[in-house]
């Protein structure tokens, strides 16, 4: 089944990218000050913030930086379970 209300991959990427970028203007820090801070280079905190596209080490990396690593920690740690026998395999 199709859920029309699901988000692409890319509108995924963008609304994390939106939401790291109001994080780092928030706290007042420039991408040249994020990279520095990261070790991320400049391009591609600004690829980032543009496209979405950004390799999972980089985003720990800003996570870090930002001092949010904790919330990328606790990304997929409480999933519900989607049906009985979903729960039935994960006994295993």
């Amino acid at each position: 089944m199709i859920n029309i209300e699901q988000k692409t991959p890319i509108e995924l990427n963008m609304g994390i990218a939106s939401r790291l970028k109001a994080i780092r203007r928030r706290r007042k820090i420039s991408q040249k000050v994020l990279s520095q801070k990261s070790g991320v280079s400049y391009a591609s905190i600004r690829r980032f913030e543009q496209t979405g596209e950004i390799s999972l080490l980089s985003l720990s990396k800003i996570a870090i930086a930002l001092e949010i690593d904790d919330e990328l920690d606790k990304l997929f740690c409480e999933i519900p379970y989607m049906s009985i026998e979903e729960v039935i395999n994960g006994q295993g």
